[in-house]
């Protein structure tokens, strides 16, 4: 799209409709998603199209459960993710592609599709990383036979080499590129979303897809190091803890060092309270959170916490091995303009609708994105996400579009990023590429890399620490698109610890 003169809006629906056919285990019209705008005149947009709690259709008959289904990571950690038609949302990657094609965009919809639907038709190749996947999420994509019949053709986990075809989706998409999302919302497909999850026991509706809306935000904002990074706002979680961390940098100003970095997660973790989680869903909630006595408050703690020498207790040993079905695409064009978008199904929820294309999300059955229980989200209320697309302006210039896969370590795995491009001005690959840590539930997570006098440092002050022995997509997927702030040069870092990609044109 940029080869042909579309702008960065353009190459990001693009984009994202390609990684449906190519990565439709992780995303697809049935997910949702975020997207940041910075346009070529300087205005900033969050358009929010995440999935929504299902239910103004009311009762349609017994409620099905939520089906538990265990996922092993390695021997030693396994994690139990939530499937099923009672597990979808109200999807809301169809409409806000569209809306942002046609408000920001200067393609047509049968443009930005046309690439997509015939990848979905011929096939796509699976990758190593897929396959792993795949293989990964095996007792999802078997939950189902009609998922099943997609993923597992021959009885087994596809094998890299081998193509996911997907004739039904490559239809979806065509459809959408000539007649736009109506009809997912109001027409045929959206009738045989609604009967296909109600008849088993779901409680996804005709009244919630015809109700569904993108909202449109105004992104949260933070400075650092002379720069403003613009984010996901609430009721999304993981932005403005991105945000939070990195003004508390910004107070304490001791870059490279990777004890206040470990000490700033551990202060963000901790801001993830009960509170917390209802009051992202409460008017002046960011402002009252991002507060200039409370950030100096928490920059004091975190200080004195350093100068004391002090251990903190952990509250766990046992690492998140949530994965993060996710999807990220960073985008910036010679207009000066950029986009972030992230995009997302869940774990998937091994419901694939006959004749529709569409392989729903399971976002109801996601323990992150529900603290208060499951079946307690209000019906046509936002779920909350950590998924956090940014954006680094200096002087209102695009420096970088950043964003992340990872579930919670998609705020770490972006904080980290922009940290190396900010304070050490390398180009995008490389700080996408560098050694990871992450700080869950008391514990020090490192990549190998991390420099090891560091973490024998952070045992010494009472921290346990667990030292991978390889690189992992535990540590996010993050992708970035840069413009070196002196020289104008570009550059695009693509995760390699999810098969990211990444070209200058």
């Amino acid at each position: 799209m940029l080869r042909d003169g579309g702008n960065a809006v353009d190459a990001a629906v693009a984009a994202v409709l390609m990684s449906f056919a190519a990565e439709s285990a992780l995303t697809g019209p049935g997910a949702g998603g975020f997207m940041l705008v910075h346009t070529a005149d300087g205005e900033d947009h969050l358009l929010d199209f995440f999935v929504a709690a299902p239910g103004l259709g009311g009762a349609q008959g017994e409620p099905a459960a939520l089906l538990p289904v265990e996922i092993r990571f390695s021997d030693e950690a396994a994690q139990v993710f939530h499937v099923g038609p009672a597990s979808c949302g109200v999807p809301g990657t169809p409409l806000g592609l569209a809306e942002a094609a046609q408000r920001f965009g200067t393609a047509s919809l049968a443009e930005l599709t046309a690439p997509a639907a015939r990848a979905a038709r011929e096939g796509v190749e699976v990758t190593p990383v897929q396959a792993y996947l795949l293989e990964l999420l095996g007792p999802i994509m078997r939950s189902s036979a009609e998922c099943a019949a997609v993923y597992e053709p021959d009885g087994r986990p596809l094998r890299v080499g081998e193509r996911v075809r997907l004739p039904e989706l490559g239809t979806w998409l065509e459809r959408f590129g000539a007649e736009g999302p109506d009809f997912v919302y109001r027409g045929d497909v959206g009738a045989a979303l609604a009967a296909w999850v109600g008849e088993r026991g779901g409680a996804l509706s005709a009244a919630d897809l015809d109700a569904y809306r993108v909202e449109s935000r105004p992104p949260a904002r933070a400075l650092y190091r002379g720069r403003e990074i613009l984010t996901n706002p609430p009721p999304s979680s993981g932005g403005i803890l991105v945000t939070y961390a990195l003004d508390l940098l910004g107070r304490i100003d001791r870059p490279g060092d990777v004890e206040v970095l470990v000490e700033v997660m551990e202060s963000a973790g901790r801001a993830r309270t009960a509170d917390f989680a209802a009051g992202l869903y409460a008017d002046g909630y960011l402002e009252r959170f991002m507060a200039v006595e409370a950030l100096e408050g928490a920059a004091g703690e975190v200080s004195a916490r350093l100068g004391a020498g002090g251990a903190v207790a952990p509250r766990g040993t046992r690492p998140d091995s949530r994965l993060g079905s996710t999807t990220h695409i960073s985008v910036l064009d010679d207009q000066g303009a950029c986009v972030s978008v992230t995009c997302s199904n869940g774990s998937s929820s091994g419901v694939v609708v006959p004749g529709t294309g569409v392989h729903l999300n399971n976002m109801l059955g996601e323990q992150d994105l529900n603290p208060l229980g499951f079946g307690r989200q209000e019906p046509g209320r936002r779920v909350s996400s950590m998924m956090a697309p940014a954006v680094v302006l200096r002087d209102g210039v695009p420096e970088a579009a950043i964003g992340s896969a990872g579930s919670n370590r998609i705020r770490s795995a972006i904080l980290q990023t922009i940290l190396a491009l900010v304070d050490e001005r390398v180009p995008a690959e490389v700080a996408v590429a560098r050694p990871r840590l992450h700080v869950e539930g008391g514990v020090v997570e490192a990549e190998p890399g991390v420099d090891p006098r560091v973490l024998d440092a952070l045992e010494r002050r009472g921290r346990p620490v667990r030292r991978w022995r390889e690189r992992n997509l535990y540590f996010g997927g993050v992708q970035a698109a840069a413009r070196d702030p002196e020289t104008g040069a570009l550059s695009g870092g693509g995760d390699p610890r999810r098969g990211g990609a990444a070209v200058v044109v």
